[in-house]
């Protein structure tokens, strides 16, 4: 089996290079830049990642705008436009509802995509997440000019002494052999110039006003001793969600590598998570048809109405499906103008008719 990979189109026509690989249920990984579909998808830092995003999911995964083999050339490279490339993913690859992955800026974008559309995710899983870039909590300024300064200056040439600066950031353990095929990987993946955009607008980065409006169950890994984003950050998101579960990890990798200790945490604790969360109950009809496709409700619907048809209150299917009273409300209303149904008596004779229960 090969990775997938085609294109999709944003609303302001950015071209998206987005990949798919694996058998299973979806699992979508927000977009972070330092990304190339094609360069890091067998590379010594990434490839143990993508085993396991794919053991037992289908991984849908795209390069941000700027990266990869997405436009290079684009106009706005704003957190704003990385929440709408997210949501032009989604819409295009036609996914229903999925556990959403985000890591490093990523976390930022699941979180915001969370937020705005709780009927499409059913988990989040967050990794080294950023809360509020620099610019946001109060570090020097100086310290991103140095920064800036060394992208521009060495981003694009064959010595990677001034991307090695990032890279001993992202990983200080890594063997030599990692770090020359993470300083590769960086040049590869984006210009100097736009290197240095995405490291003003991570600056930016703010979601914390976001975090108490994440209506699905949440799990947060962070490392304690993360040379690139503080373990602060990571705290901060996880006391911030409703109901988040926080890991902390005993390494001083932003990318953790294969043969930590810390990486098969992530992994056992990734997959205890994904096994009770992440699967959306999906009914089928006696003949093998997703009752969804038999009728023109969605899946989130098709839930609802199971749990109305069982006698349940809307507090009640809220508490069930991690929902707030208020979604569960409106799918409540959906329900009963598509089934042509004039009270919940009415939509749990239609769910029996249907096959439903």
């Amino acid at each position: 089996m090969v990775q997938e990979i085609r294109f999709v189109t944003s609303p302001d026509n950015v071209r998206l290079g987005c990949g798919s690989y694996g058998v299973g249920p979806v699992l979508v990984k927000a977009p972070n830049w330092l990304s190339h579909l094609t360069a890091d998808w067998e590379s010594s830092v990434w490839g143990h990642w993508w085993r396991e995003l794919t053991n037992s999911h289908r991984l849908i995964r795209f390069d941000q705008r700027g990266c990869g083999l997405s436009d290079r050339t684009v106009v706005d490279l704003g957190f704003e436009k990385w929440v709408s490339d997210l949501e032009a993913v989604v819409d295009q690859m036609q996914v229903d509802r999925f556990p959403l992955f985000g890591m490093s800026q990523g976390a930022a974008v699941a979180v915001a995509y969370a937020a705005r559309h709780p009927e499409k995710v059913s988990c989040l899983i967050l990794y080294g997440g950023i809360a509020r870039g620099w610019a946001r909590s109060g570090k020097p300024i100086e310290t991103s000019q140095a920064l800036a300064t060394l992208i521009r200056d060495g981003w694009e040439v064959d010595n990677p002494a001034f991307r090695q600066v990032f890279t001993s950031q992202f990983m200080p353990d890594a063997t030599k052999e990692q770090m020359d095929s993470f300083n590769e990987l960086s040049r590869m993946s984006t210009s100097a110039g736009n290197a240095v955009r995405f490291q003003e607008e991570v600056g930016q980065i703010d979601i914390v006003s976001s975090l108490a409006e994440v209506a699905c169950p949440t799990i947060v890994f962070h490392c304690r001793a993360d040379a690139r984003v503080p373990f602060e950050q990571g705290e901060q998101i996880a006391s911030l969600i409703p109901g988040a579960i926080f890991v902390p990890l005993e390494s001083r990798n932003h990318i953790l590598l294969e043969n930590e200790p810390a990486w098969r945490i992530f992994v056992s604790e990734f997959r205890r998570f994904t096994r009770a969360w992440g699967h959306q109950y999906q009914p089928y009809s006696v003949t093998g048809t997703p009752i969804s496709a038999k009728t023109n409700l969605t899946n989130r619907e098709v839930d609802v109405l199971r749990l109305i048809a069982l006698g349940k209150s809307d507090r009640q299917i809220a508490e069930d499906l991690t929902l707030s009273a208020k979604t569960v409300g409106n799918h409540v209303r959906n329900i009963l103008a598509k089934t042509d149904s004039v009270n919940r008596t009415a939509a749990a004779i239609h769910a029996a008719r249907i096959g439903l229960l």
